[in-house]
């Protein structure tokens, strides 16, 4: 997969590493105190999937507890169990539906779920009980929407919160603090707007298909859209990349059935491990999957799982990684910039069965006893010169549970 998004220089200087690496050892940081710490705050707070930072302003929270009611139907009201007792099914297959969509993991005691959620799992399981779809056909659909919207949001988001930037001349931070007074008066829009293209493009694709059948068409030409010339922005994001090893020699021995189910199994199993870790899948090609994490903890458990998980699977050939901690550039649901491309030339160094990671990322994660930071030999890395790489291994916890 190419990396060569950018040729901006890397914030950190990465062509520096190595004597950064140096000076860390002769000079060890001093641990900060937890509540100074805003990665590890921020760490904390993305372990359950309702907890805000401690140093959220009142204003804000206020703000984006009146703008959740607003997009999810309401209150939370209700416990995992009571939604999937409700809807008739076990929790286990609840689970599959609500990790296809990309829920977070939850505990028994969280209260997380609206009337509009129990409605919508109702839907799905409905329509599996009614013979309309099997339960696979469901997930892959439920799976769908999940990634397609998720990456649908963030690319509007970037494109709102640019617009603020280049137009009123505010900062990154200002901008997306005025998003939450700005997306209450758009939403009705956008949802319309959503509905309606989801229809016109189902219509559109409904014609095709005749198209097809009628005129014993065999391929289709799909338009590609028009790339967008303006500047994107800066974002801190752990970033991760899962690789399989020996992939294209061992393409060419197989059938297409076992390669289609090859891909569609690793597709699934990291979408699945990288939603239950909090992280967000930005894409497959083939063989490598690319996923960010708000913080470098959750990458790093999202990596080790990844590479436990897979190896677990004998369909697949072992597997490599590495997460890198940096700033990048969102642009229409993707990723780019340096921390990106250091995140790939890792995972091309990596050993197959291990996970690396730089120096700056096993700096943050030093004092996290759930991970374990191994040196490895200086390297000489194309376009940022010589780097002090670390094997990430799994410390003490049982990290993801992946069930």
């Amino acid at each position: 997969m190419s990396t060569e998004h950018t040729n901006t220089p890397r914030a950190d200087s990465p062509q520096s590493a190595a004597e950064a690496v140096r000076g860390a050892r002769q000079h060890p940081p001093v641990a900060t105190p937890a509540e100074s710490d805003p990665i590890l705050e921020l760490a904390q707070a993305m372990e359950g999937p309702l907890r805000i930072p401690a140093h959220t302003p009142d204003a804000v929270r206020d703000t984006v507890a009146s703008l959740e009611r607003r997009l999810i139907g309401g209150q939370r009201e209700f416990r995992r169990r009571e939604v999937a007792s409700e809807a008739g099914v076990s929790l286990h297959s609840a689970r599959k539906l609500w990790r296809a969509i990309g829920f977070p993991e939850l505990s028994d005691d969280e209260v997380f779920f609206t009337q509009a959620d129990k409605e919508a799992l109702g839907t799905m399981v409905g329509m599996v009980r009614e013979g309309k779809l099997t339960e696979e056909t469901a997930i892959s659909l439920m799976r769908s929407v999940g990634q397609m919207t998720d990456r649908m949001v963030v690319w509007q988001i970037e494109a709102l919160v640019e617009d603020m930037i280049a137009n009123q001349n505010m900062s990154d931070r200002q901008a997306r603090r005025q998003l939450f007074s700005l997306l209450p008066e758009i939403i009705p829009a956008i949802e319309d707007l959503l509905l309606y293209s989801w229809r016109r493009q189902l219509n559109s694709a409904v014609h095709r298909m005749a198209l097809r059948v009628e005129t014993g068409v065999a391929a289709y030409q799909q338009d590609s859209g028009e790339s967008d010339g303006g500047t994107p922005l800066p974002l801190a994001r752990a970033v991760g990349f899962a690789d399989l090893v020996s992939y294209t020699s061992l393409s060419r021995r197989m059938n297409e059935r076992t390669l289609a189910q090859l891909v569609q199994r690793f597709e699934a199993k990291c979408a699945e491990i990288i939603s239950v870790g909090g992280g967000r899948l930005v894409k497959t090609i083939g063989d490598e999957v690319l996923y960010v994490a708000e913080t470098p903890q959750a990458g790093a458990q999202i990596a080790l799982s990844l590479s436990r998980e897979l190896a677990k699977d004998e369909l697949f050939p072992q597997t490599r990684g590495a997460v890198v901690w940096g700033r990048l550039l969102s642009r229409l649901g993707d990723i780019y910039g340096p921390t990106v491309n250091m995140a790939a030339r890792l995972t091309s160094l990596a050993e197959p069965g291990s996970v690396l990671t730089d120096a700056i990322t096993a700096n943050t994660l030093r004092n996290d006893a759930r991970f374990v930071l191994t040196a490895q030999e200086i390297t000489a890395v194309r376009g940022f010169g010589d780097i002090q790489p670390y094997e990430l291994s799994a410390g003490e916890g049982e990290g993801l549970v992946i069930d």
